[in-house]
């Protein structure tokens, strides 16, 4: 059964990752098992093996958010700013919701984050904890 379901995946992954930004749905989170930075996390999946379901990373589509490992203090402090920010939102959700998935390269999920209906992104961008991103060449969060 595992092996099959690994097999599947393999394949799965191979096409997902040749497919350019090719999107697989909605998906609902069962649990956040833990929060890297403001737009990295970890969580369960209910219904998906566990080699996929448990413990996946999770990077958030729409913002550029400062680095917990970045160039200077003034970045660092900011990333934690940010950082305390998601794990809020994350924590008080009743729901949260991965929209658009789609696999990244370091077999993380990228998709679009959602808690309780409201975009994770909106928050951060609101907030000012973070910029918007699309792929483009990351700014510094260095500079005065």
């Amino acid at each position: 059964m595992y092996r099959q379901a690994l097999l599947s995946f393999l394949i799965l992954s191979s096409t997902v990752y040749s497919a350019d930004k090719k999107s697989y749905g909605t998906i609902i989170v069962k649990e956040v098992t833990s929060v890297y930075d403001a737009d990295t996390f970890k969580v369960n999946i209910d219904g998906w093996p566990a080699i996929i379901g448990e413990r996946i990373p999770v990077r958030a589509y729409g913002f550029d958010a400062p680095e917990i490992k970045g160039k200077c203090q003034k970045e660092k402090g900011l990333a934690l700013v940010a950082k305390q920010l998601t794990v809020e939102a994350l924590n008080n959700a009743q729901v949260i919701e991965l929209r658009d998935i789609r696999r990244g390269k370091y077999f993380r999920i990228i998709a679009d984050v959602y808690v309780d209906g409201v975009s994770l992104t909106d928050m951060h961008l609101q907030a000012g904890t973070a910029r918007p991103y699309a792929g483009e060449s990351r700014q510094g969060w260095c500079e005065p």
